[in-house]
Order: C-alpha cells, then structure tokens, then sequence
C-alpha cells in the first residue's frame, strides 16, 4: 500500500533527526512517483570562506535527496542504499535564501540506479547539475 505524499514526506524529516541532513538543516518537500525534493538555506552553516554555497555542501544535499529517492523504489525490508558515486557540476554562486535539491530517475535497475539532481535557487536559475548513482544490496538475514 502506498503512503499519501504528506506522510513520506514527514516520516523523511523524521528520520534526519540527529544526521547530517539535521545540521544542514535539510527539509524534504515534496514528492512523486518519480522525483523527490529537498531544501537547503544557505547561511553561513554551509558557506565556504568567501561567504557563498559551499559544492561540499552542496553535494550533500544532492546525494541525500537522491538517495531517498532510491530508497522510495526499494523494498527497505530486504534492501539497504548506498550512494556509489556522485558528481557535481556547479555552475552559479548562492549567496542567501534556499537552494532547492530535485532528484529524478535516469535508470532505476534493480541492483543500480542513476539520478538526475538539479539544484536551483530561489529564483529557479540552475545552481549545479548532480548525478548521482546508488546501489542496492540485500540485507542479512538475523
């Protein structure tokens, strides 16, 4: 049975609690059947020296709404996530307001997967173009 979008959504936000995705204070937003969307401000929590978005940061952001999405597709019960590889391609400096994490599938295998994460800004101009690929293994019986 699938969850309305309002409960994924809240029990996303729930697990972050004590993570990394808590100290960047990343919030999930929105979902779908093929997309998930995160938020991130930029403050200086996740500046670099300079006093713009840090890519680290970033990144983070783009592999933790990318990795919620696989795990959306997967059978939690029997498989766990994790991000394989990720690249990052930052193309404008954000300065303040939030920048906004849209995570899509390109492959969804059932081994593999490929994401397509965009990141804008408040004004929806393109911040950084994400790919992120994550893979599925099984869990070990107890």
């Amino acid at each position: 049975m699938k969850l309305p979008k309002e409960e994924i959504i809240a029990r996303a936000n729930l697990i972050c609690k004590n993570t990394l995705m808590e100290t960047l204070e990343i919030e999930f937003i929105d979902c779908g059947d093929d997309y998930v969307v995160a938020r991130m401000p930029v403050n200086s929590r996740v500046y670099q020296p300079d006093g713009v978005l840090h890519g680290g940061a970033t990144a983070a952001l783009a592999e933790s709404v990318g990795s919620f999405a696989s795990h959306l597709f997967l059978d939690l019960e029997k498989y766990y996530i994790r991000g394989i590889e990720i690249t990052a391609n930052h193309l404008k400096s954000v300065k303040n307001g939030y920048v906004y994490a849209k995570a899509a599938f390109v492959h969804k295998g059932r081994t593999t997967q490929l994401l397509d994460i965009r990141i804008t800004d408040d004004h929806d101009n393109l911040i950084s173009l994400c790919k992120l690929s994550t893979i599925s293994l099984p869990k070990k019986a107890k």
